[in-house]
């Protein structure tokens, strides 16, 4: 299904037009604008939705013509609909010089819109829309309960929030004893649940009411405990879709239980960290889940990371990589007193510290990026400020 928003300062017009296509269902209106957006907004609003197609409400031209060229230039493969009342034919021109090449018109005949929606699907198919998003999307996976992968996750995302401009999302995705919450002393009302049940519609608005803002850090957290939580497959990648369009590095903290909703965000992740500590159980557990990711050809991402690593452990480096068939990509080491403060505190283990350091050094690899890349985009360019403003549950309004 096509997905689409409707830009008309004619409210009545634009309200027709979203009745239609929602008794047709041919196309997915995801959001209605009643006002000709500033170029920031439109930045925002095109983050958020990710459009096929735009409908625009030429009622102001000289305002429509600007906010199509604004696009072309910053999105292409978007597809235009002029909207109007009237069939100006010296309008029409001027669209058309504009490269817009669809219009409608009340009374909607059902014959011709379902023509129309053949023509875009068809153009959309030959050139999609192009929309800059991240692939800094990080999971930590817990080889067992208890070997610090929430606090991994937390203190990761915190040192890459701290570069210069840096927005960065630490979803918590462990529904049955998820501790982001509780590390960080947060009480936002909605979590992940909210998110997830409003994920194909999610929007620039909707979502800064789901996260806590702690400086350049977002924070969805899991909520209560809610083990029978179950997500769709669609759900989970509508949501990822979201943040990485509008983060500059995603970092996702599992429950380790595997599941479907667990699968499906390891598949959308460049990496997968595995937690595990030097001790036998864990590294029993470790090394089953390995076998299974490779089962499902995830065994590529997947980086080993040793917490709790002391220079005399029973158990070495060089064996928990014999016995896991993966090199470890960081050791942190056993700093009870240092954690105990930041959780007493509420916030991320002093980057002063040994562990803090080890914490930036992981961080600082995941930023640098081959020579061949350097003339892509950087990191801060991906980021962006959503706006906070919304009604959570309430009927969904045009602004």
């Amino acid at each position: 299904m096509l997905r689409a928003i409707i830009i008309s300062p004619d409210q009545q017009l634009g309200e027709q037009l979203e009745d239609l296509f929602y008794e047709l269902g041919s196309v997915g209106i995801t959001r209605r604008v009643e006002r000709y957006p500033t170029a920031l907004d439109l930045t925002r609003v095109m983050r958020a939705q990710a459009p096929d197609v735009i409908f625009v409400g030429i009622q102001d031209l000289a305002k429509a013509l600007e906010l199509i060229g604004e696009v072309a230039a910053a999105y292409p493969g978007v597809q235009y609909v002029a909207v109007n009342r009237a069939c100006d034919p010296p309008v029409l021109l001027e669209l058309m010089r504009a490269g817009v090449r669809e219009f409608l018109a009340p009374p909607f005949n059902r014959q011709s819109v379902f023509d129309l929606v053949g023509r875009l699907r068809e153009a959309a198919e030959k050139r999609p829309l192009s929309v800059d998003s991240t692939d800094m999307v990080f999971s930590f996976l817990p080889a067992k309960a208890g070997v610090g992968t929430s606090t991994i996750a937390l203190n990761i995302a915190s040192a890459l929030a701290r570069e210069p401009n840096a927005n960065v999302l630490l979803a918590d995705f462990d529904m049955n004893c998820g501790m982001q919450r509780f590390m960080l002393k947060l009480d936002t009302a909605y979590s992940l649940v909210d998110a997830v049940e409003h994920a194909a519609h999610m929007d620039e608005n909707l979502w800064p009411q789901l996260v806590a803002s702690l400086g350049g850090l977002d924070v969805l957290h899991a909520g209560k405990m809610n083990p029978g939580f179950r997500a769709e497959a669609a759900q989970i990648r509508h949501l990822i879709e979201f943040v990485r369009r509008n983060y500059g590095a995603v970092c996702v903290d599992l429950s380790g239980n595997m599941e479907k909703y667990s699968i499906e965000v390891m598949h959308e992740s460049k990496r997968i960290f595995l937690v595990c500590t030097p001790e036998i159980p864990a590294l029993h557990l470790a090394r089953e889940k390995v076998h299974y990711l490779n089962s499902l050809d995830l065994g590529g991402r997947i980086s080993v990371l040793l917490n709790r690593a002391q220079k005399r452990s029973i158990i070495s480096a060089e064996q928990v990589e014999s016995l896991l068939g993966l090199p470890v990509h960081n050791t942190f080491p056993n700093d009870y007193m240092g954690v105990h403060r930041a959780l007493t505190d509420g916030r991320h283990v002093d980057p002063a510290t040994e562990l803090g350091k080890q914490f930036s050094k992981l961080a600082q690899s995941l930023l640098e990026k081959p020579k061949e890349e350097d003339k892509g985009k950087r990191f801060v360019e991906y980021f962006s400020v959503l706006p906070a403003r919304y009604s959570l549950f309430g009927k969904k309004q045009a602004t």
